[in-house]
């Protein structure tokens, strides 16, 4: 059940019904503890467009709107940070025809989620885009670095969207950075110039929020392909059969209650780390 795509296609009592059935779920959900970061890897847009026969590139486009419901699921349910990975450094192997459609897809997206009519602007989205942007073509690189100004005042949630990332390219850079700060004050005698955690995490590409409590996967896969590796060892990882555009209500409501059943044993681990 998809509340948000559907809107406009259903019954106006029907959405209503649907609507206030999530409000209540979600107040009883609130009751116990909510995470405050999920992330998604976001798996099976060409398969999803495939299965149905569509033209390629619009499985992306049917996932874009999935990731807007998502989104907006989380916030009515409490949830302050979201993550997508939408586009691993390892996706600039595919072909370049179908690179190029996915590098305009969100060249698009981004433009329109600057506009001050979207939805990130209505429900004040900070946008923070994470990855080696220095990969992506300067025309899209500007619209992320855009993107992520005229948000950067936004505080209700924040929305990342991992493009041209990988976590061991993270981490990489995260240490390079580091050794980099450590390099130019060598100088002051005062100063400690070994490298401790504290030292590599504030330069990680997702320095700005916390680590997830929840990492959903779609299409059925238990892998997580080089996603939030550093910032995932206490994560509760969720595999659902539903692929990305499929993905709903419903799939967020089981994770979170799993979460919530074993929400003492998370914090416990996470406490040991």
């Amino acid at each position: 059940m998809m509340l948000i795509d559907h809107m406009e296609n259903e019954d106006s009592i029907t959405f209503r019904g649907r609507r206030f059935i999530a409000k209540c779920i979600f107040n009883v959900l609130r009751i116990g503890p909510i995470p405050n970061h999920i992330a998604f890897i976001m798996d099976g847009n060409r398969r999803f467009a495939k299965k149905r026969n569509m033209a390629e590139g619009v499985g992306h486009e049917v996932g874009f709107q999935t990731l807007k419901s998502m989104i907006v699921f989380c916030l009515e349910l409490g949830v302050k940070c979201v993550t997508a990975y939408a586009f691993s450094i390892d996706n600039f192997r595919r072909k370049p025809e179908e690179v190029q459609k996915l590098m305009d897809l969100m060249m698009e997206k981004m433009k329109h989620l600057t506009e001050r009519e979207s939805f990130v602007h209505q429900k004040q989205v900070r946008i923070h885009i994470a990855g080696n942007l220095e990969l992506l073509n300067p025309p899209l690189r500007d619209a992320a670095k855009r993107l992520m100004e005229v948000t950067a005042g936004y505080s209700k949630a924040v929305l990342t969207i991992c493009i041209a990332y990988t976590s061991s390219n993270e981490i990489v850079h995260a240490v390079r950075e580091s050794c980099e700060e450590k390099r130019n004050s060598i100088e002051d005698q005062t100063k400690d110039v070994s490298l401790d955690l504290v030292d590599i995490e504030k330069h990680m590409y997702m320095a700005i929020v916390p680590d997830p409590e929840i990492v959903i996967r779609t299409s059925g896969e238990n892998r997580l392909s080089n996603f939030l590796l550093w910032q995932s060892c206490s994560s509760q990882l969720v595999s659902t059969a539903a692929l990305w555009p499929e993905i709903g209500f419903w799939h967020l409501v089981c994770a979170v209650l799993d979460f919530q059943r074993n929400h003492i044993y998370l914090g416990k681990k996470k406490k040991q780390i």
